[in-house]
């Protein structure tokens, strides 16, 4: 079965077939090389749209889960968003990144660099979280022992944020659901 989820934006495995017609039709006295720069060129337009297509303020920070891909192998690691909007978990330093909602509701980012892939996951405080329980995620984080269940205690998925921008629908997280019945 395949994995449901929204790609929000993508810069990997482009493909020149899908684009030739448009870019031909559009710039017929550019050379096939200069067309597929150019594919690059307005897929990268594409990211900045999607930015302003997600300037959603949150009320708390980000935080950002990284499973990282080094060249010495892979480890657990975090930061924080602090300006809270959206638009700025779209960012990377890395060759190519696809950002998506995954079936959980959750904005996911796989970020390929030289040495590897980079799995991100994005999610919020929650308004009702305490500093301590801020810390102590993090510190779970830091070392590396901290569970899907340490991570929504403390923190809520972007999706639902995302889906009433694009207007597409995701689950409804099973806490929530059971609070309503």
């Amino acid at each position: 079965m395949k994995e449901e989820r929204h790609v929000i934006w993508s810069n990997y495995g482009l493909d020149y077939e899908d684009w030739r017609d448009d870019l031909e039709a559009d710039y017929p006295d550019l050379s096939e090389d200069e067309r597929i720069s150019l594919m690059y060129e307005i897929n990268g337009d594409y990211l900045d749209d999607e930015r302003a297509n997600l300037t959603v303020q949150l009320s708390q920070p980000i935080l950002v889960v990284g499973d990282l891909g080094l060249w010495n192998g892979r480890r657990m690691g975090y930061k924080e968003i602090p300006s809270g909007n959206i638009r700025d978990c779209l960012y990377s330093d890395t060759d190519y990144s696809t950002w998506y909602v995954d079936r959980l509701g959750d904005l996911r980012c796989d970020a390929i660099h030289h040495d590897g892939t980079n799995f991100y996951l994005y999610r919020v405080y929650k308004d009702s979280a305490s500093p301590s329980q801020i810390e102590l995620l993090k510190e779970k984080l830091y070392r590396g022992i901290a569970t899907r269940a340490d991570i929504t205690r403390v923190t809520r998925r972007l999706g639902d944020d995302i889906a009433k921008v694009y207007g597409f629908s995701i689950p409804r997280q099973r806490q929530t659901a059971a609070m309503e019945r």
